[in-house]
C-alpha cells in the first residue's frame, strides 16, 4: 500500500494506492469506504483486491472536514455526541455532488498509472460508498464498466440526488447487496431500485444478505464473517467477469 494525494476540484484528497505484485498492467478499481472513514478494516478491502490481481484506489471522501482520528465504530452511530459529529462535520461535506466531481479526479489517477489497464474500471463501495458507487457509474458511463455495492443506503429515495434516477445512463453492470436488516434500504426500495435499472435496460443483480446493514467489516458491531466471505466471493467473481474477461 502507498498513501498518496489526488488533486480535485476543491483540494487534495489523500489516497490509498494498492499495486498487485508481478507485472502489470491490472484492471483498475476505485472503492468508496464507508460512512465511518479510514482506518485498517477499511484499507484491507484494497489490500485484497490487489492480492486478487486488481489495481486498486480508494480515497478519502472525508477529506475536506481536514484531518481526522479513527472513529469508533461500536459508538459513532450510537453516541449521541459522535453521531452529530460524524452527521455535521463529515457527511455534510461528502454529499453527492462533492463526491461526484472529485470522483473524475479518481478516475484520472487510475488511468494515468502505467500499471493500470487501458479502458473501462471497476468500483466498489460500501454504505455511504456504495451510494457513491451506484451514483458514480451514472455519472461517468464511458469509463465505468462494473459497479458494486455492499450494503448500500438510499439507492432509491424522492431526494433529487438519488443514485437510482441515474439508470438511464448507466452502461456499466451492477451488483447490489442489501442486508435483511437495514433501514436504509427496506424492500420497498429494493423493489424501486429494481424497476429502474430494469426500466432502463441495465444489467443488473439485487440480492438480500441475512445479515445486518455494514456486515462486512471486521471491526463492526454487525460484522458478519460468513456474508463478509460471500462478499468476496461474489465481488471477485463479478469482476473476473467484466474487467478480466
Amino acid at each position: 500500500m502507498i498513501k498518496t494525494e489526488i488533486a480535485t476540484r476543491d483540494g487534495v484528497c489523500p489516497s490509498y494506492v494498492f499495486r498487485p505484485t508481478g507485472a502489470g498492467p491490472f484492471p483498475g478499481v476505485l472503492v468508496f469506504m464507508d460512512g465511518i472513514g479510514i482506518r485498517p478494516a477499511v484499507l484491507e478491502i484494497g489490500e485484497r483486491l490487489a492480492a486478487s490481481g486488481y489495481f486498486a484506489v480508494l480515497p478519502d471522501l472525508f477529506y475536506r472536514s481536514g484531518p481526522y482520528a479513527p472513529m469508533d465504530p461500536h459508538t459513532v452511530f450510537t453516541d449521541p455526541d459522535q453521531r452529530k459529529v460524524l452527521f455535521e462535520k463529515f457527511f455534510a461535506q461528502a454529499t453527492v455532488a462533492n463526491v461526484m466531481a472529485d470522483t473524475r479526479a479518481y478516475l484520472d489517477f487510475l488511468s494515468a498509472q502505467p500499471d493500470v489497464k487501458p479502458g473501462g474500471v471497476g468500483t466498489t463501495g460500501y454504505c455511504m460508498g456504495g451510494l457513491m458507487s451506484l451514483a458514480a457509474a451514472g455519472s461517468y458511463p464511458e469509463r465505468i464498466v462494473a459497479t458494486a455495492t455492499f450494503h448500500g443506503g438510499r439507492l432509491a429515495t424522492d431526494a433529487p440526488d438519488s443514485p437510482h434516477l441515474l439508470a438511464p445512463k448507466i452502461r456499466s453492470r451492477v451488483y447490489v447487496a442489501g442486508a435483511i436488516e437495514d433501514a436504509s434500504f427496506p424492500d420497498e426500495m429494493k423493489a424501486r431500485l429494481e424497476a429502474a435499472l430494469t426500466s432502463a435496460g441495465v444489467r443488473h443483480t439485487i440480492e438480500t444478505y441475512p445479515a445486518k446493514h455494514g456486515w462486512v467489516f471486521r471491526d463492526t458491531p454487525v460484522y458478519d464473517a460468513a456474508a463478509s466471505e460471500r462478499h468476496w466471493e461474489t465481488l471477485l467473481s463479478f469482476f473476473a467477469e467484466t474487467l478480466k474477461g
